[in-house]
């Protein structure tokens, strides 16, 4: 017999095993939340071979990236309100809990070795303790949310992206409702097309990935759709602030043997020097890559190629306007 309180059950054959039932919520609510759904595609998941089981994760990953695509318009204009904000002294600031908030801090601590750049932030509930140990009752207290945000001095010019996979965390939510009393601008993303967050956000990003292979594990499609969303919304934003030069990272801090490598390397592609003068040039540059560049490019000494850099609003397209004139 059906339990009342459950809706209706499903009568699963377990591929000879013992057949099990699952008990169906038709709680309105509930069946919208969409990060929550059973998947059918697998079902009976405990019954297959290894092979079995990764051919059905990687079959239902390859739903990511097309959901991903369809997002495209929404995060262009995130992208440009984050210029905007980072232009006029504000930050893009990541909030979550659990695995959308670390994927937020994945993101925002890559932007410093890559970009050279601070102005990317992320604030995870319950940080520091839980980048490596689960604290999930935090992403249920949405005043923490405001607490931290003030910790930081999140401020109006600053612009916030609210990452929660079902788009219902109240940590997350308070976070955005904050930001939108400081009249800061505000970007929710999220794998719910029902979600909450919606009505606290300026622009709402929503890769609609479908349900879990693991019921409930927004870690797997919906922690990957949040992963491409951030590295996109991140990386273009800093192409556009003149932080990379056609496709290399002219910031990037070599500050161990593999990136000091990389920063030579990007000098002799750029310059066409030998790899002891691009060495040289980005010691006497004090290992600023721009600085080493418009030194080789124009002729003259570090000093003054940091000058003439702090007065231009994009780097790249100064370094581009300068290996164009030495290469006519």
């Amino acid at each position: 017999m059906n339990n009342p309180g459950c809706g209706f059950a499903e009568h699963i054959d377990c591929s000879g095993g013992v057949p099990i039932t699952i008990h169906h919520s038709l709680n309105r609510k509930w069946q919208e939340r969409i990060t929550e759904r059973t998947n059918p595609a697998s079902a009976s998941l405990d019954t297959k071979s290894t092979r079995e089981i990764l051919r059905i994760i990687n079959r239902e990953d390859h739903r990511v990236a097309p959901a991903v695509r369809k997002t495209l318009p929404q995060i262009a204009r995130a992208v440009d309100l984050a210029v905007e904000a980072i232009r006029n002294g504000g930050r893009l600031v990541y909030l979550g809990a659990g695995t959308s908030g670390r994927l937020g801090v994945l993101d925002a601590s890559e932007c410093v070795p890559t970009f050279g750049t601070r102005s990317i932030v992320a604030v995870l509930a319950g940080a520091p303790a839980s980048v490596t140990s689960s604290v999930e009752e935090v992403e249920d207290d949405a005043r923490q949310a405001v607490r931290d945000l003030k910790k930081i001095r999140f401020a109006r010019h600053d612009i916030l992206v609210g990452i929660t996979a079902s788009g219902e965390a109240p940590y997350v939510l308070g976070g955005m409702r904050y930001a939108r009393k400081l009249g800061a601008k505000v970007v929710g993303l999220t794998c719910n097309p029902e979600a909450p967050l919606k009505a606290r956000a300026d622009i709402t990003i929503i890769p609609v990935v479908g349900p879990e292979v693991i019921a409930g594990s927004s870690r797997m499609k919906a922690g990957t759709a949040q992963k491409l969303v951030l590295n996109m919304l991140s990386s273009a934003t800093m192409v556009r602030l003149g932080r990379v030069l056609s496709n290399r990272m002219i910031f990037v801090q070599p500050t161990n043997q593999k990136l000091r490598k990389r920063a030579e390397g990007i000098v002799m592609q750029l310059t066409g020097v030998s790899q002891p003068a691009a060495a040289r040039a980005l010691k006497d540059a004090g290992c600023s890559l721009p600085v080493a560049l418009l030194m080789i490019l124009e002729k003259v000494k570090g000093p003054e190629a940091a000058r003439q850099l702090k007065q231009v609003p994009n780097v790249a397209q100064a370094l581009r306007v300068a290996m164009e004139e030495v290469s006519q």
